[in-house]
């Protein structure tokens, strides 16, 4: 079982100690209630770094006043087995106290790809909490790399421009989406589809690689994008987006070959799954 270690001061102890043994450190954040999405990261961490550090902490600055942060999962032990059985070597698993401390009054503030008109369209506050806990786990870790997965794409590309933009000194490294066999990207919200909306959710992949295939083989963009979106509403998904932008800033293209990744969000019942592919 991966050690637990709950302040900073015990974190930057066991680094610095890792750091004599010549060892390189990555760090893969979580906010817990873990699946088989997450232990791919920490697997594939390994083949970054020789230690593997997973944060698990539920940050209450990117839930929005109508998101009940006190229903969302919490599980240490049950996550600490499944990252045993992945081989993780530390559970960063902070009290609420640790991050945001008596007087806390700084936040991270963003542009970029964080106000790319999709995910902060509709959680407004979403990027900055996410972005100033992040800053924190990596300069509290001190880790040379941080591990994420592609599937929450903008994410990806906010936390990497973040890094970035205030030097710090890590690699934000991307790991392809992980999926069911149907396709279906894994998330903690698939757990509450019913069995009838488990089998409709695969319309997204499916909906998303036909526009992929589509473009490659040179239909017109915008018009792919808008059939796809038509698709999954008349299989009853209530549509946020469905969009092309640039992979590398999340720009609407201007240009025949920008590179391009395509992104869709969609409510089916009460589930919002997002989901997004290169082309």
């Amino acid at each position: 079982m991966p050690e637990i270690v709950r302040d900073r001061s015990d974190l930057r102890f066991t680094v610095a100690h890792w750091r004599k043994e010549g060892a390189t450190v990555a760090i893969v954040p979580t906010m817990g209630a873990l699946h088989e999405g997450h232990l791919t990261l920490v697997r594939q961490a390994f083949n970054h770094a020789d230690k593997v550090i997973v944060s698990i902490f539920v940050n209450p600055k990117q839930f929005a006043p109508a998101e009940d942060l006190a229903r969302y999962p919490r599980n240490l032990e049950g996550d600490a087995e499944l990252l045993a059985g992945a081989e993780a070597d530390l559970i960063y698993a902070p009290h609420e106290d640790e991050i945001y401390g008596e007087g806390f009054a700084t936040i991270v503030s963003l542009s970029g790809p964080a106000k790319a008109g999709l995910e902060d369209k509709f959680r407004p506050q979403f990027f900055d909490g996410v972005a100033t806990v992040v800053a924190k786990l990596f300069i509290q870790s001190g880790a040379d790399k941080a591990i994420f997965g592609e599937k929450d794409y903008q994410q990806l590309l906010v936390v990497r421009r973040m890094a970035r933009d205030l030097d710090i000194p890590i690699e934000v490294v991307g790991i392809p989406t992980v999926r069911d066999a149907d396709g279906l990207a894994l998330s903690s919200r698939n757990q509450y589809l019913s069995k009838h909306e488990r089998h409709q959710s695969t319309a997204i992949i499916r909906a998303l690689r036909q526009a992929a295939e589509k473009i490659i083989a040179g239909a017109e963009l915008q018009a792919t994008i808008r059939a796809a979106a038509r698709s999954l509403n008349t299989l009853g998904f209530k549509v946020d987006y469905v969009t092309a932008r640039n992979a590398e800033t999340l720009a609407v293209p201007q240009s025949p070959g920008e590179p391009l990744r395509l992104l869709a969000a969609a409510w089916l019942g009460k589930t919002r799954l997002i989901d997004n592919i290169e082309v």
